[in-house]
């Protein structure tokens, strides 16, 4: 297994290797892998050992990812790659600049590997990947390549993002580290939009410290790590009102966490979500469909035949939905923001369900995301870790979720719940 980011650019800046020799291994496990897995829309070996040689050659390093390689999402555009948005509407499509991301990365030293597969403009409509674990079973989406990819050892980091949940579903099923930091944490300039008011960029890593590194290079802070917790932490067991959605091994996931936490010295009580909650799923569609129409209005009008059938339906709907439906929605989910604020007043940190159980079986359905969008909707930061297996040993994680800018709280909570409580590691691909 290539090592992670931290890891990685500790051993380029100790003289240990080279970004080149990083690049050479993720191609040679790529090209292991890629025919089963699927995970890249975009890949040109000589671009990115370039890159490296690039960063090898320099008299010193360029910023806290030097020579490290990332993936990308292939919504963010990028100047040297194609941006083919998982489309037929955008096949060979070479955008001016960079992403903003994309270029914040870069300015670090990063080496972007390529493009991982996304669902059709990071909507329900799956591209080809397939989970690295069971290549009968589906990654999740709609980041589907970039948590397939970093599950399976071809690259140590990848950006993905969620509008529903498109960041904590592929890496709950694919077994590695999901974060969504608050909403508007990243800069979102050059990638396309879905539902513009919930749209978030996101990471996917195979462990904390990987994920805490890029998060503060993509907002421009001295990398510092994550921050112990002085005390053992105050955590919500929040079932929410979807509990009746979860598989067994979601609800032994929860359970069994709750416990260990509990063991561990932690306050745990358990919370129940307000009346007001169990119409978010409703306002979402509203919203989400409502904007996805405006976003997709050039594509909708110049190329609807292209678009898939899941898409149409979608666009379709958001046009239909008028704009007083949407206004209430958007009206009620900020009541539900501020009555989850007042609900972390005396918390640390919520323990939730993230996926209702293992991957599906099939590659045409990415799965539910109904247990991530909840969150997405409330803009706050969640995180997903790879604690626990299925019955078909596959994958099941369990999210942790804070209060909207408690970003840094969130990583703190979630490593002392990793290194406390004796959970199990993500499962090896081998």
């Amino acid at each position: 297994m290539i090592p992670g980011a931290v890891e990685a650019a500790r051993a380029i800046a100790e003289g240990r290797t080279t970004s080149e020799a990083l690049v050479r291994a993720c191609l040679a496990r790529i090209a292991e892998r890629e025919e089963t897995v699927r995970a890249w829309a975009f890949l040109d070996p000589d671009l990115a050992l370039a890159q490296a040689r690039a960063r090898d050659a320099a008299a010193k390093p360029v910023g806290p990812l030097h020579g490290v390689l990332v993936g990308i999402k292939d919504i963010f555009d990028t100047a040297d790659m194609r941006t083919e948005m998982g489309s037929p509407i955008y096949a060979g499509h070479r955008p001016a600049a960079d992403a903003a991301a994309v270029a914040i990365l870069r300015a670090a030293g990063a080496v972007i590997l390529g493009k991982t597969v996304t669902a059709e403009f990071a909507g329900t409509h799956p591209g080809a990947t397939a989970n690295p674990h069971d290549a009968a079973r589906t990654p999740g989406g709609s980041s589907q390549g970039s948590a397939a990819g970093v599950a399976d050892g071809m690259v140590p980091v990848a950006l993905g993002t969620q509008t529903g949940g498109s960041v904590l579903r592929p890496s709950s099923f694919c077994g590695i580290v999901g974060f969504k930091p608050t909403f508007g944490t990243f800069n979102r300039a050059g990638i396309k939009f879905a539902a513009e008011s919930l749209d978030t960029i996101g990471l996917h890593a195979r462990n904390l410290e990987d994920i805490a590194l890029v998060r503060d290079v993509l907002t421009g802070r001295e990398p510092g790590g994550i921050a112990p917790l002085g005390n053992p932490p105050r955590i919500g067991v929040c079932r929410t009102p979807l509990w009746h959605l979860a598989e067994p091994e979601t609800v032994a996931a929860i359970e069994a966490a709750a416990g260990a936490i509990r063991k561990a010295g932690a306050d745990v009580d358990k919370v129940t979500l307000p009346d007001p909650f169990a119409a978010l799923s409703e306002a979402r569609r509203a919203i989400n469909d409502y904007e996805r129409a405006r976003a997709m209005a050039h594509e909708w009008r110049t190329d609807r035949d292209r678009l898939s059938p899941a898409m149409q339906r979608t666009v379709a709907s958001g046009f239909a939905t008028p704009d007083a439906e949407y206004r209430t929605a958007l009206a009620a989910t900020e009541e539900c923001r501020r009555l989850l604020d007042d609900m972390l007043e005396d918390r640390d940190a919520l323990l939730a369900p993230v996926v209702n159980g293992e991957a599906p079986l099939g590659l045409d359905y990415a799965g539910d995301p109904a247990f991530q969008s909840l969150w997405t909707m409330l803009h706050v930061p969640a995180i997903t870790l790879p604690t626990h297996r299925g019955p078909n040993e596959m994958p099941v994680g369990i999210q942790i979720v804070s209060r909207r800018g408690a970003d840094d709280l969130l990583l703190s909570v979630a490593e002392w719940t990793w290194m406390c409580c004796g959970l199990e590691t993500s499962p090896s691909t081998g």
